[in-house]
């Protein structure tokens, strides 16, 4: 599988997914202008809208409002972004600057809340907006309460598995199952078609965050993927939980997380820690158990080189380096 391979079945409707982004964020407030362009210019990998797209395929034929949906959902996904990076302060994103470090976070708060009611625009000019508008609107909350969840736990270092799935669906999958559930209704699919791509799309976005919470531990800077980024922000994702899974030094390593600001050579520790007790070898079978949910919710789809490519997509989480 390459992108150049599904951007070949998509066709045109990818460029009118793209034009229609763009088209979308015209300002003639030049600073607001060249900042939407340099975020255009150098966006991420689009994954957001590709499996949109492919999943309207592999459920009907495109049409004008799936790519509507398209391009609202990724408008809206880089708008949380920014506000998760004024949030975090993070420097940087994609290796380069952030808005909120070349602007200043009122600026990238503006900035990202112009991309969201554009996306909003997109939705409601629709002729199918009704349940996808219901849809985002859940989704923000769902990112909101989960961005809220994460900060009470990160102060309490008292996340458990239970919160942390809460945690990862709400900040992660609730806009992957978005994104499949618009695709879905774009094209008028059965209520059969229109529950198993939710399905698809929430076990889809769990295991992209698993796997970016493994890589947090075992991906190198060479390859592009910061490392133990989690630890200093007092995150406790699986690959922890599963170290700390029935180990005696539970209360010891919960205690260091919540002295990591004072005490930073704790992260190196808990680090060691999480490799001594195979908690990314617990993690990663946890990885394998929600993309094989995701792929058997595809079982309800016909066959097609769309769903083969989404089978495929969600298959390359087990070995993605970023």
């Amino acid at each position: 599988m390459s992108v150049s391979e599904i951007l070949k079945i998509l066709g045109p409707e990818w460029e009118k997914m793209r034009a229609l982004m763009r088209d979308s964020l015209h300002t003639d407030v030049d600073l607001l202008k060249d900042t939407n362009e340099d975020i255009l210019n150098n966006s991420g990998k689009l994954l957001r809208p590709m499996i949109l797209l492919l999943t309207a395929k592999a459920c009907g034929e495109i049409t004008e409002d799936t790519v509507r949906f398209a391009a609202a959902i990724e408008l809206l996904h880089n708008a949380t972004l920014m506000h998760d990076d004024v949030a975090d302060e993070s420097a940087e994103r994609r290796g380069r600057p952030t808005v909120v470090s070349l602007l200043g976070p009122s600026a990238a708060v503006l900035v990202g809340d112009f991309w969201l009611a554009r996306a909003v625009e997109l939705v409601i000019g629709s002729n199918r907006h009704s349940r996808v508008a219901s849809l985002l609107s859940k989704t923000l909350t769902d990112l909101s309460e989960g961005e809220m969840l994460q900060l009470e736990k990160a102060s309490s270092a008292d996340t458990d598995e239970q919160a942390y799935y809460r945690i990862i669906y709400c900040k992660t999958a609730s806009l992957f199952e978005a994104a499949a559930a618009a695709a879905a209704d774009s094209v008028g699919a059965s209520d059969e078609l229109f529950e198993a791509a939710c399905k698809f799309g929430r076990y889809m976005g769990i295991a992209f965050q698993i796997k970016d919470d493994i890589l947090d531990y075992a991906g190198t800077e060479e390859l592009g993927k910061p490392v133990g980024i989690d630890l200093k922000e007092q995150k406790i994702t699986l690959p922890l939980l599963g170290a700390l899974r029935n180990s005696p030094r539970e209360e010891e390593i919960r205690g260091m997380i919540r002295d990591i600001h004072s005490k930073p050579e704790n992260c190196g520790k808990v680090r060691d820690f999480v490799w001594e007790e195979n908690g990314v070898d617990y993690a990663a079978a946890r990885l394998d158990e929600f993309i094989g949910k995701a792929v058997s919710a595809l079982d309800m789809f016909p066959e097609s080189i769309a769903k083969d490519y989404l089978i495929e997509i969600a298959q390359f989480n087990a070995f993605r380096k970023v």
